[in-house]
């Protein structure tokens, strides 16, 4: 049931499903006032588990892609703005891409990305909306500060570099880094409700 809420967000996933980072991370923006959905974009039931990395990333890269995340983030943000006067996109490593790849659809009235390293392949996109993207220090395939250059001459582009590794903001992984975390979520809460 649909809220008073006048804004929406969709929580894009990483590769491992919505698991208990998703969860908390749709608990935590729901606090403060926003409605929030997380569609599963796996096309199966359960998530993966982090000892599962290679096998999550292989599966979504087989089965799903972003091409198909996209098209399902695509979907569910029509059935949003139905009901909503904005919707806004949460994304997470793959779920960031997808997220990025939507933010050409005039329906988005923003787009978040937590270390969207495939970003880099989607350079081609404009985003219609702002965007606001975090990357870790370091990544291991790419290098982050020439995508951040590449990103900041992009208008509507917000693009900050956050101290520590992939997977700084969530509690459940081995690499959190709870002032890091904290740093990016303060930043992205500014974001939303300036857009809001």
């Amino acid at each position: 049931m649909k809220s008073q809420s006048e804004s929406a967000i969709l929580v894009a996933h990483e590769i491992y499903g919505i698991n208990q980072h998703m969860i908390y991370t749709c608990k935590a923006l729901g606090k403060h006032g926003f409605d929030v959905f997380c569609p599963n974009l796996l096309d199966r039931p359960e998530s993966f588990v982090y000892e599962e990395e290679q096998e999550a990333y292989s599966y979504f890269m087989t089965n799903i892609g972003f091409d198909k995340a996209s098209a399902a983030i695509q979907q569910k943000v029509t059935e949003l703005k139905a009901l909503y006067k904005k919707v806004f996109l949460v994304g997470f490593s793959v779920g960031a891409t997808a997220s990025w790849i939507c933010s050409s659809n005039p329906d988005v009235a923003g787009v978040v990305g937590y270390y969207g390293s495939r970003i880099r392949s989607y350079m081609d996109v404009s985003p219609a909306c702002p965007a606001l993207l975090f990357y870790p220090e370091i990544e291991p395939s790419f290098q982050v500060d020439e995508l951040i250059t590449s990103l900041k001459e992009k208008p509507q582009v917000e693009v900050h570099k956050i101290s520590g590794q992939h997977g700084f903001s969530d509690p459940y992984s081995a690499r959190y880094l709870e002032s890091s975390a904290n740093e990016a979520f303060h930043i992205m809460l500014t974001f939303l409700k300036s857009k809001g």
